[in-house]
């Protein structure tokens, strides 16, 4: 089966009313599942799920339905660390409300976050189970472009929900996510502790985002003032000072939703020291220009291009 069968599986299933107890079964068979196996799935005797509802395949598959929608994004935190996801390896991990999917591709590391009825713009992402391969990049620029993806799902989740009206507001964004993108790469050269800046955002902000801008804030805030008030919190005094200018002038931080933190922490997650500084200039233009960007990754200046002009 090519995509264009499965955009169209896809388009059928998303116009129909959607039958909850079949939504997955749906979805396999709309990437070409044989019957037989869906069947053995729907039966039980493929299906290591201990939880109700619950659809666990192994190797292949992790699928959760989620009753009330304001748990959507919090179920989907505990699947992916979860003793079913450990055990059976899903290459793949779904959650829904019937509404909105969210997936994650464990072994690429790519998230999906969408609409149901949008999914035929994402078909690619669960192509592996119609052995349609994703992603084909060499291997060298493999976590250049994964982290160009996931800052531009962040930078458009932001800006959908701060939408910038004047050019200064646009700066304003464009300055965070290069202070972003510094944080990143500090937390995993040793500029910061590990994962000081992801952690104390996932520890210390609540998970539907509400107070995440005041937390990063005050973590921009804190890395320009070479000598601390004696009342600095710990957790801010972890950040070093910082020089060169980046933090030294203050800048509104976006605000954020549930799933825009979601977006932020998975950002952090990646390893930032596997990736070229070089292509951060050109990745940045990628993210915040729309029409940078490709179909399945992001386009940006690679570093064997830089060199070449060089």
């Amino acid at each position: 089966m090519n995509l264009a069968q499965i955009e169209r599986n896809l388009q059928q299933l998303s116009d129909n009313q959607i039958q909850k107890n079949e939504f997955v079964y749906d979805l396999l068979i709309a990437y070409d599942t044989p019957r037989s196996t869906v069947s053995r799935l729907r039966n039980g005797s493929l299906n290591k799920a201990k939880h109700p509802g619950d659809l666990v395949w192994n190797t292949k598959l992790f699928y959760r339905p989620v009753a009330v929608s304001e748990q959507l994004q919090d179920t989907f935190e505990l699947m992916r660390l979860s003793e079913a996801t450990n055990k059976y390896k899903p290459r793949f991990i779904v959650a829904t409300d019937f509404e909105t999917i969210l997936a994650f591709d464990t072994k690429t590391g790519e998230t999906l976050d969408t609409l149901i009825k949008e999914l035929t713009l994402d078909a690619i992402f669960f192509g592996p189970w119609a052995g349609i391969q994703k992603n084909i990049v060499h291997e060298e620029a493999q976590a250049d472009v994964n982290a160009a993806g996931r800052m531009a799902k962040l930078y458009e989740q932001l800006n959908k929900d701060n939408p910038t009206e004047t050019a200064s507001e646009e700066h304003s964004l464009n300055i965070f996510l290069t202070r972003l993108l510094f944080c990143y790469f500090a937390e995993d050269t040793g500029i910061f502790d590990d994962n000081l800046f992801t952690n104390t955002i996932s520890t210390y902000s609540a998970t539907d985002g509400s107070d995440t801008s005041s937390y990063i804030e005050r973590i921009f805030n804190v890395l320009s003032i070479l000598k601390r008030p004696a009342d600095t919190p710990v957790f801010l005094d972890k950040f070093p000072y910082v020089n060169g200018g980046l933090f030294a002038k203050e800048y509104p931080v976006p605000k954020f939703t549930a799933r825009s933190r979601r977006l932020l922490k998975e950002s952090g997650g990646l390893n930032w020291s596997e990736i070229n500084p070089d292509i951060f200039g050109s990745m940045i233009q990628a993210v915040v220009h729309s029409d940078h960007r490709g179909g399945l990754g992001i386009h940006y200046t690679s570093v064997p291009n830089i060199m070449k002009v060089i």
